[in-house]
């Protein structure tokens, strides 16, 4: 190039340093951005937690005492908050308690105000309350036992509610199985704005264990099934909790893998990240915070008792984790601390506890 045309190409001083300024920024934020996909990175365990514990207060009716909770969700008012416990126990319980409701509906002060489901659940897993404020419940196991007659047999099944409690609509068939058009351990169901239906299926991590996705159509029809037992792309090991951001997109709490994978609705893969723990349950407000609850690290999965169990709060947009609240009670053993998690339109946290003794905690920002 001449000397001519190199002048008529120079960009004036104050481009040059705009355009270095820009590069330099883009250089640094690179720099300092994690790689959240990587498999050997640890969860963060020092973080800040600017929540304070409140316990006891979601107050169930005289004589009934809690049991093991891993379903809780904020209802549509933004306020009232939906539970699925285990009718005072938990394997079981809700078969020999057949009386007990296992669906609570909680108003802001904590106040039991409906209740239905008895004699229809046997193990209630996770909860949704769809953009219309149906809830959805999913039951994890059957009723199968001395005495009880394949036609009196149920479970195995995500079950659709009315606020009122009317029963709208039933996925699976009762008692379950492993053929395409049954269920078997749903753990977590999630309603898509347009009304699709996505179940996480599979609570064993036992080797050639069922772990896959489902999406139903609004009226309950299977529309497409992904993802089997493994540890690469595209397998599970306990998909154990869904949650969906502002953009659409599906987030998996893949717990046993120590990971949440991220997907379209059409079950594109976009990214998996590990930074948040080993995942028990899942939320994200509208505000796109992440909120992710470790009921198992150091206690039923020991080899991780250097990650601290609690409920990690970050971005569902950049993954960032910038808070944690850890489990009150480090040296408990089995599952502890919240299981499920929810969160009301004023950032009030509901964490469901399935040990060691049950329940729901409240955790208010100071």
């Amino acid at each position: 190039m001449s000397y001519t045309s190199q002048k008529n190409h120079r960009k004036p001083l104050k481009s040059v340093m705009l355009t270095l300024t820009a590069a330099l920024s883009a250089f640094s934020i690179a720099a300092c951005a994690q790689n959240y996909s990587n498999p050997d990175m640890e969860p963060t365990n020092d973080l800040p937690n600017p929540y304070q514990t409140v316990e006891g207060y979601l107050k169930l009716p005289a004589g009934r005492q809690w049991g093991s909770t891993s379903a809780v969700h904020i209802d549509i008012d933004g306020t009232s908050v939906w539970v699925a416990e285990r009718c005072s126990g938990n394997v079981g319980a809700c078969v020999q308690n057949a009386n007990l409701d296992p669906i609570m509906k909680f108003d802001q002060n904590g106040n039991m105000v409906a209740s239905f489901g008895a004699g229809m659940i046997t193990w209630p897993h996770g909860i949704e309350v769809d953009p219309q404020g149906n809830v959805w419940v999913t039951d994890a196991r059957d009723n199968r036992g001395d005495g009880v007659a394949e036609n009196q047999v149920y479970g195995h099944q995500v079950h659709k509610f009315s606020p009122e409690g009317r029963h709208l609509m039933t996925l699976g068939m009762p008692g379950g199985g492993r053929d395409p058009n049954y269920l078997f351990q749903p753990n977590d169901v999630l309603v898509a704005p347009d009304g699709h239906i996505f179940v996480a299926e599979g609570h064993s991590n036992a080797e050639g264990s069922t772990a896959r996705i489902l999406k139903f159509s609004p009226a309950g029809n299977l529309v497409q099934t992904w993802g089997s037992y493994g540890t690469g792309p595209d397998n599970f090991m306990q998909p154990h909790a869904l949650a969906m951001d502002s953009q659409g997109r599906l987030f998996i709490a893949d717990r046993s893998n120590n990971r949440i994978q991220i997907y379209t609705q059409d079950g594109q893969l976009l990214d998996t990240w590990y930074q948040f723990s080993r995942i028990s349950g899942l939320f994200i407000d509208a505000n796109d915070t992440l909120y992710a609850a470790d009921s198992e690290s150091g206690s039923v999965a020991p080899q991780w008792g250097h990650w601290t169990r609690g409920i990690r709060i970050g971005s569902a947009r950049t993954g960032e984790v910038q808070y944690l609240i850890p489990d009150p009670q480090p040296d408990c053993r089995g599952t502890c601390t919240a299981e499920g998690v929810t969160v009301d339109r004023n950032g009030v946290i509901y964490g469901a506890e399935v040990g060691p003794v049950g329940g729901i905690k409240r955790y208010v920002r100071q």
